[in-house]
């Protein structure tokens, strides 16, 4: 028998030449097993090797065994996904946590240590599933991760913990989904900033150094990419997906999937750096009717007016189902809230899209045949608001339901996983119904089938042989140099040059520069919470200090660099409601308040249970952006500087409308989630500007109205002084450098 190392902390390993290196802890029960001269782990503590215990065999092999062990409360517990994890959890923070009964910060526990919270839905709820959001660093979640994994190995069977994470490289904080990253992972652009790159090669850099960085932090599962063909400009997720071109998007997919499970040389690909993938979100969810999203009720709806919806099926037929690398296929799927209004013709029910039978069981589970994991959308089984403008009211058309009668459907429906529900009641509530419907021995198989589903991806990264990090191993490849230098190198790529009048960019360094503050109004949280107006500094004056002088007075200045973000506006009124009204307001892509005069007089989609009225139109009606003042600060900037340089930065996070301001600036540079460094090094010449507008710039609001929610590139796109068309494809250069 190979030698077993004994850490000092109790875990102890042993490598063998023929077969993987195992890990596990002295205090856990397990013992080895020697099989014809192999060594394997006594999990089950059987003293005998089952066929879950032999990493001779498939994952899907040693799943179905696995599973076929199982009790349905194990089970039950498989199908949860965890609450939100702080790690640590802060006092009055989101997702809190208590250690002994006490809040972290008076129980004396390190940073890592498992709460009360955390040792409950592993023992006695049986969940394995966990999503990290904040963590205080790369040794932190290491340490968890270790934690998390010593504690449930020593549950039954010793199922390790699959950890996963929303997208937590991006360079600026998303607005489009509440989530948080560690402080020290590379950073790289948002989706959409990789179709600007224009080179899947950019995406699959990022796949392969993210899913090392997602590993030494013992993430095991990423809920991502975004996959949604992005064809509706106004949608609030536009920036976070891949695109609207198809092919692009379908190369980009495949370089992300890849990047992100492939394990090079590694049986079947699967390994030690590989991530499970949860494409998301099917059918398409970038569709909304008239730009509203899904996460609220007002938004539920999806419509597809130009009938073009197998287009956006592609992403994930013909890319993330058909992957290029050995892994062949993302391992899950999350479809999304939305009604896709009208697709399901074989039994007619406009029903959130997990709940549509047509949508799971006969279109992805049967046509397409995807036998990986399907987890719904988070908190689509929880009983409705009695509000329609709240956050937690995503059971779309089944509110008539129980719980548990929405559980039953969604499990038959070819379902596996509950997003954002932690409490098994209803499940096992679902399979007792489902007991009394087709029969106990048919319900279990259906259990069984997913519980199997839920562990190949477990075993497929070799959780059950060896789960443990070495922490100062996590530090040193987590925001290492080299994936640093790849992400900033892609942030900078990604920066697009739309106007250079007269060729004023690149700046000289040196010069004195007025930035003007932001002022932004009232607005809407993502939680639909009141958010009190207020006023940023755009970029630190340390940042600005690299390339030039600030100045407090445009006056004082040789050039104007005025920093803003993309219209950004409230599309539900509760005081329209109230007043008579139907609360719905247009999604604009202009700064100036907008009238929405040829909108659709009557919606394509509409009806809720709160409502008494189907026709969501807004035609007639007026919408304000909160961020309305930065085109204040642009055309005070102009009269301020006369004929010196004013240049414009944009954040874009949807196209918009450049028209009330284009003709006033000698500069428009468009940046996709980067950072202030990255996009400054363009303007002063430090890097050349490389990126390509990944969609249209719209002409007008008219346009967007006239527009088809499910068609890629059919707005008419802004045509500025120079002649240029802001279409897709679209970007100026200038010099020869590269960074």
């Amino acid at each position: 028998m190979n030698a077993v190392v004994k850490g000092t902390d109790g875990l102890n390993r042993v490598a063998q030449p023929e077969g993987p290196t195992l890990a596990w802890y002295e205090d856990s029960g397990i013992a080895l097993l020697e099989v014809d001269g192999r060594l394997f782990k006594d999990m089950a503590r059987t003293g005998a090797l089952l066929p879950y215990e032999d990493w001779r065999l498939s994952a899907a092999e040693r799943a179905r065994d696995l599973a076929s062990r199982l009790s349905i409360e194990a089970i039950a517990g498989l199908m949860l996904y965890s609450p939100h994890q702080m790690v640590p959890p802060v006092a009055g923070g989101p997702f809190g946590g208590t250690f002994d009964g006490k809040p972290w910060e008076a129980s004396s526990q390190p940073a890592h240590a498992l709460s009360d919270q955390q040792k409950q839905f592993l023992a006695e709820k049986h969940i394995r599933h966990i999503l990290m959001m904040g963590v205080e660093g790369a040794g932190t979640a290491a340490r968890w991760s270790n934690a998390l994994q010593h504690q449930a190995e020593k549950l039954p069977f010793a199922i390790p913990v699959n950890l996963s994470s929303d997208p937590r490289n991006g360079a600026k904080p998303s607005k489009a989904e509440f989530r948080l990253a560690g402080s020290d992972v590379s950073k790289w652009p948002e989706g959409v900033g990789f179709a600007a790159c224009g080179d899947a090669e950019v995406v699959r850099q990022f796949a392969e150094d993210a899913s090392r960085e997602y590993r030494a932090m013992g993430i095991t599962t990423a809920l991502g990419p975004q996959i949604d063909l992005c064809t509706e400009p106004r949608w609030m997720r536009f920036m976070d997906t891949l695109g609207m071109d198809i092919e692009g998007v379908k190369a980009r997919v495949k370089a992300y999937c890849d990047g992100m499970q492939t394990t090079e040389g590694a049986p079947g690909g699967w390994g030690r750096h590989s991530v499970n993938t949860m494409v998301k979100h099917w059918p398409g969810g970038g569709t909304g009717e008239g730009g509203r999203d899904a996460h609220y009720a007002f938004g539920e709806y999806a419509v597809y007016p130009a009938g073009n919806a197998t287009e956006h099926e592609k992403p994930f037929t013909d890319a993330a189902f058909r992957l290029d690398g050995p892994t062949k296929c993302a391992s899950a799927v999350m479809p999304y809230y939305t009604v896709s209004w009208g697709l399901d013709k074989k039994y007619g029910r406009n029903v959130g899209n997990s709940y549509s039978r047509y949508l799971i069981h006969d279109l992805l589970r049967e046509r397409y045949g995807f036998d990986g994991v399907v987890c719904t959308d988070w908190g689509i089984t929880q009983d409705p608001s009695p509000s329609i403008d709240a956050f937690g009211s995503r059971c779309y058309n089944m509110q008539d339901k129980t719980e548990a009668e929405r559980m039953l459907t969604l499990i038959m429906n070819g379902v596996d996983q509950f997003g954002g529900n932690d409490d098994p009641a209803p499940v096992l509530e679902a399979y007792a119904l489902g007991c009394r419907e087709i029969g106990e021995a048919a319900m279990r198989r259906r259990m069984e089938q997913s519980a199997a589903r839920l562990l190949v991806n477990i075993f497929r990264c070799g959780l059950f042989e060896d789960p443990y990090l070495d922490p100062e191993e996590s530090e040193r490849i987590v925001g290492c140099e080299a994936f640093v230098r790849h992400g900033e190198a892609a942030q900078r790529r990604s920066v697009v040059l739309l106007k250079n009048r007269k060729g004023c960019l690149p700046l000289a360094e040196g010069l004195k520069l007025y930035i003007p503050e932001r002022h932004i109004g009232p607005s809407k949280g993502f939680f639909r919470n009141d958010m009190p107006p207020y006023t940023e500094n755009p970029v630190p004056d340390a940042v600005i200090a690299q390339y030039g002088t600030r100045v407090s007075r445009p006056e004082e200045a040789d050039a104007a660099i005025v920093f803003a973000e993309s219209p950004a506006c409230n599309p539900y009124s509760t005081a329209d409601a109230a007043a008579g009204g139907n609360g719905y307001l247009p999604i604009t892509l202009q700064y100036r308040p907008y009238t929405a005069a040829n909108a659709r007089e009557t919606s394509i989609a509409g009806g809720d249970f709160r409502e008494d009225f189907t026709n969501r139109s807004y035609r007639g009606k007026t919408n304000t952006c909160f961020n309305e003042a930065d085109l204040d600060n642009i055309l005070n900037c102009r009269r301020a500087m006369g004929d010196k340089p004013v240049i414009v930065v944009e954040t874009l996070a949807n196209p918009m409308v450049v028209r009330e301001f284009e003709r006033e600036v000698d500069a428009l540079v468009c940046e996709f989630g980067v950072s202030r460094e990255a996009v400054l090094d363009v303007v002063f010449g430090r890097c050349a500007p490389r990126g390509r507008l990944p969609f249209q710039m719209p002409r007008d609001m008219d346009a967007v109205e006239a527009h088809c929610e499910d068609r890629a590139l059919d707005i008419p796109p802004h045509v500025d002084e120079a002649g240029n068309a802001y279409d897709f494809g679209f970007g100026l250069s200038y010099g020869s450098s590269d960074c």
